[in-house]
């Protein structure tokens, strides 16, 4: 995995970025304008694994559609009556995103995952692989100072239960070894982005309400936030070069079945990650790694270990 990502790091860093945003109908004459794209949606749900966060840093973006993978290892007990932390799961995901602008200040933000999960078992390996679920929301801009240092956004959406939900899967350690929660889930998000000169600061915090599915199952509700902070590095006429850094945290609720509360599906987890942006005219891309600081994962029965993500996008 380590070789893997220093592999892409290093085909990535040679490639550059470029002002898209001269194309868009949120054009703004700013001296840094970083490529905020942020979806760590492994679109599965619940107690722990399997869902990062939706991805809504890309409220502030230029319109665009691209594609990104994303990976996430977790470890976790082989099953209720084994102690250590000894099956390793592996959560893929490959998906198709886009923001497309309806007026000046609304957008409507899309995105099918394509989930390829695997988890390495006393029995042998399991692997699970289809359509995710698809997400639609809407993106209303509230507030753009007039020196446009401020920026503010808010959003709200469904994901529509395209991915399939396995009924047996929810026996084990892990219910989130899933392609899809089954249900109809709403979403909320609130974005505030601080930008001047090279250095630009997001916070983002994003709400998930999740409903019971028709196998009377419901995962728990979740609560994303993070922070970000950019610098641009590099500059030119066509090319902007930027790195990240921030951290980002994730709460889940218990999940339910016929109402009755589930122990051990409930949970914390903290990441701290470093990454970077970069763009050449209409095409952007860029790549990050996350790193846990704290994991408290259903009851102490799942590790999260370690994310990695990389998109390329083209402006609209």
């Amino acid at each position: 995995m380590k070789n893997l990502i220093f592999t892409l790091f290093a085909l990535l860093f040679n490639t550059a970025k470029a002002n898209m945003i001269k194309d868009s109908i949120e054009i703004q004459n700013h001296d840094f304008n970083p490529v905020i794209l942020f979806n760590d949606d492994c679109d599965a749900c619940g107690c722990a694994a399997g869902n990062g966060s939706s991805g809504f840093e890309s409220l502030l973006n230029p319109q665009f559609i691209g594609i990104k993978y994303f990976a996430q290892h977790y470890k976790a007990k082989e099953n209720l009556f084994v102690k250590d932390l000894t099956q390793d799961q592996y959560f893929n995901t490959i998906q198709l995103w886009g923001k497309i602008p309806v007026t000046q200040k609304l957008s409507v933000y899309t995105s099918l995952p394509f989930h390829f999960h695997e988890k390495k078992t006393m029995q042998g390996n399991i692997r699970i692989n289809g359509i995710g679920d698809l997400s639609l929301m809407g993106i209303y801009q509230l507030l753009n100072s007039k020196d446009s240092f401020h920026q503010l956004n808010g959003g709200f959406g469904l994901k529509v239960p395209l991915g399939k939900f396995d009924e047996k899967g929810i026996s084990g350690t892990n219910p989130s070894f899933q392609l899809g929660t089954g249900s109809w889930d709403y979403q909320m998000v609130l974005n505030y982005k601080y930008q001047k000169n090279k250095t630009a600061l997001l916070f983002n915090t994003e709400y998930t309400i999740k409903t019971e599915n028709k196998k009377n199952y419901r995962f728990g509700n979740q609560w994303n936030y993070a922070v970000t902070g950019f610098y641009q590095l590099y500059k030119t006429d066509d090319i902007i070069f930027s790195g990240k850094t921030g951290l980002q945290g994730e709460v889940y609720d218990r999940n339910k079945q016929f109402d009755e509360t589930l122990p051990d599906t409930a949970g914390s987890s903290l990441y701290g990650k470093l990454g970077f942006e970069a763009a050449y005219r209409k095409w952007s891309m860029g790549s990050e790694i996350m790193l846990p600081l704290y994991t408290q994962l259903a009851g102490g029965g799942i590790e999260a270990r370690s994310r990695f993500s990389v998109f390329i996008n083209f402006g609209i």
